[in-house]
C-alpha cells in the first residue's frame, strides 16, 4: 500500500514540462490583458483632436455698463484714501460715464450654414457676439433664441462658404466609465483640450429640466458653452458648471446631455424659443408613508397637490390623485413626468392613468404650452362668507383654529382661502419632523377638503375605520402645497 501511494504521489506531482506550459499560458494571458487594456484607452487622442478641432469657437462677448459714481468697490468707505481715488475719478472725467465689459466662453458649430451652440450664461445682455474659429477668422453672430431652463442659446453667423461642424451623439447610450474629450477656451487662454471619462449620469443641480452628465475632465471657466466629445467626435454634452470651492477644475463638471440640448436646438430653429408641453399641475414625490396613507401599493409616480385652471383641471385631474403613467410611460417620480410633459408637443392629446380613492382612472389631457401658463395671471375668486367666531383643537401635535378674516391677514393667505390654521406646533412631535410649522394652512385631510374642527375630527375617524396607520394632510405655505402624512399613534 505505501509503494502505490508513492507512485501515485509521484504522479500527481508537476513534471517540469507541466510547470513550463502552465507559466507560458499565465505569460499569454498577461500579454491578452495588456492588449485589451491598450485597445480600451486610446493610445494617442490627437486623431480625434484633429478632427474636431475646427468646429469649436472661442465666444467673446461685449455689453455697455454703468460705470461707478465713486470710489465704492475700490477702496473701503471712510478709508483715508477715499479722497484720494475721489481726485483721480474727478481729473479722469465723470466717474458714472458708460462703459463696455467683456465677457469669455465656448462653444460649436452644428451646420454647415453657421449655427453655433453655446450656453446661454455666455451670451445673456450681449450686445456684440464675436466668434473666433479655430483657423484665427473672425466673424459677429446673431442671436436666434436661448432657453434660460436649460442654459442654452443658439447663434447664427454668416460665412463665405460651408463651416466644419460636428453631430450631436445619443447622450443615453453614455455610459458610466466611458472616455469624454471637453474642448473649449479655459481661462482666455485659446483653445484647449481635455479628457476624462463619465463619472455619473443622470445629475439635477437645480434647474427644472436637468440631465447633466459629470465628467473629471478638466472644466475651468471659459469651457462654458463647449462640447463634450465621445470617443467617435460626436457631442453628448455642453459644458455648463463645475463644482469648485476655488473656482478651477477639481474634476468635478458637468455638461447637459445632448438629448436635452437637440430637443431645445431644434425649437429654437424653428420657432426661435422653446414650446414645451404644460399639463397644469403642482406636484410631489410620493413617499412611504404617503403610499400607505393612500393605500397605494408601490412608492411610485407624482402626486397632484392641486389642479389650477388648465388642461389637467378640464381633463378632470383632481387633488390628491398619483399620476401613474403619462403617455403609456410609467412615472417613476416628479422629476421623471416634468421632463417627459415638458418634451411633448404643445396640443398633442394624451393619456393620464391616475391612482384615485384605491381604484386607476385614465383621462385624456390634451397639453397647452408651459411658457405661456407661466406668463398668466389667475384670477381671484370672491371671497366666500366667514364663521363668525374661530374654534380650535389639539390633535396629532398640532393646534388647529378655523380660519378668520384676521387670521387670513396675520397669515398673508388670499381671502378666499378655505382650511385650518395651524396655530402651534408642538416641537416633540412627528408633525414637526415632518416641517409642519406655526402659520401653515391645512386645507385637506384624508384627501378631502377641511374647513372645520368638526370635518377635520370626522376625516380622523373615517382614517382609523378604514385600517389606515397615518392621515393624508395638504398643507399650504405660502401658497405652495404639498402632502405630509402623520401616524394616528400619535
Amino acid at each position: 500500500m505505501q509503494r502505490q501511494a508513492i507512485a501515485v504521489s509521484r504522479q500527481l506531482s508537476p513534471t517540469p514540462l507541466m510547470r513550463a506550459l502552465w507559466l507560458g499560458a499565465l505569460t499569454l494571458a498577461f500579454v491578452l490583458v495588456q492588449a485589451l487594456m491598450a485597445q480600451a484607452r486610446p493610445e494617442s487622442l490627437a486623431p480625434l483632436a484633429e478632427q474636431i478641432s475646427p468646429s469649436v469657437v472661442n465666444i467673446t462677448t461685449s455689453t455697455v455698463v454703468e460705470g461707478r459714481t465713486g470710489p465704492q468697490g475700490i477702496v473701503p468707505e471712510g478709508s483715508p484714501f477715499e479722497d484720494f481715488f475721489r481726485e483721480f475719478q474727478d481729473r479722469n472725467g465723470p466717474g458714472d460715464r458708460p462703459r463696455r465689459s467683456s465677457a469669455l466662453g465656448s462653444g460649436f458649430v452644428i451646420s454647415e450654414d453657421g449655427f453655433i451652440v453655446t450656453n446661454n450664461h455666455v451670451i445673456e445682455g450681449a450686445d456684440e457676439i464675436n466668434i473666433e474659429f479655430f483657423n484665427g477668422d473672425e466673424l459677429t453672430a446673431e442671436l436666434v433664441g436661448t432657453d434660460p431652463n436649460t442654459d442654452i442659446a443658439l447663434l447664427k453667423v454668416e460665412a463665405d462658404g460651408p463651416l466644419p461642424f460636428v453631430p450631436f451623439g445619443n447622450s443615453d447610450n453614455a455610459r458610466v466609465g466611458d472616455w469624454v474629450v471637453a474642448m473649449g477656451n479655459p481661462l482666455g487662454q485659446g483653445f484647449s483640450v481635455s479628457a476624462g471619462i463619465v463619472s455619473a449620469r443622470n445629475r439635477a443641480l437645480s434647474g427644472t429640466y436637468d440631465d447633466y452628465i459629470q465628467t473629471d475632465a478638466a472644466i475651468n471657466r471659459g469651457n462654458s458653452g463647449g462640447p463634450l466629445f465621445n470617443m467617435d467626435g460626436q457631442v453628448i454634452g455642453v459644458n455648463t458648471a463645475i463644482l469648485s470651492p476655488n473656482g478651477g477644475s477639481i474634476g468635478i463638471g458637468f455638461s447637459m446631455a445632448s438629448n436635452v440640448v437637440t430637443r431645445v436646438v431644434d425649437q429654437l430653429q424653428e420657432f426661435g424659443e422653446t414650446r414645451r408641453g404644460w399639463l397644469g399641475v403642482r406636484i410631489q414625490d410620493v413617499t412611504d408613508d404617503i403610499a400607505e396613507a393612500i393605500g397605494l401599493e408601490t412608492t411610485a409616480g407624482a402626486l397632484v397637490t392641486s389642479v389650477p385652471e388648465g388642461p389637467a383641471m378640464e381633463a378632470g385631474m383632481q387633488d390628491g390623485d398619483v399620476i401613474l403613467s403619462f403617455a403609456g410611460v410609467d412615472v417613476a417620480d416628479t422629476r421623471g413626468l416634468v421632463r417627459q410633459v415638458g418634451n411633448s408637443p404643445v396640443g398633442e392629446t394624451v393619456r393620464v392613468v391616475v391612482f384615485r380613492e384605491g381604484e386607476t382612472v385614465t383621462l385624456r389631457v390634451t397639453l397647452g404650452r408651459r411658457e405661456e401658463a407661466e406668463g398668466a395671471v389667475p384670477a381671484v375668486a370672491p371671497a366666500p362668507d366667514e364663521p363668525a367666531e374661530a374654534e380650535t383643537k389639539d390633535v396629532l401635535g398640532l393646534t388647529l383654529s378655523t380660519l378668520t378674516d384676521e387670521l387670513r391677514e396675520q397669515l398673508g393667505a388670499d381671502a378666499d382661502q378655505d382650511g385650518l390654521a395651524v396655530v402651534e406646533v408642538d416641537e416633540t412631535s412627528e408633525a414637526y419632523e415632518k416641517g409642519l410649522r406655526a402659520g401653515d394652512i391645512i386645507t385637506e385631510a384624508g384627501q378631502q377638503k377641511v374647513n372645520s374642527i368638526s370635518e377635520f375630527e370626522v376625516r380622523l375617524e373615517e382614517v382609523g375605520e378604514a385600517g389606515r396607520k397615518s392621515l393624508l394632510l395638504l398643507v399650504r405655505r405660502a401658497g405652495d402645497p404639498r402632502f405630509v402624512a402623520l401616524s394616528l399613534a400619535e
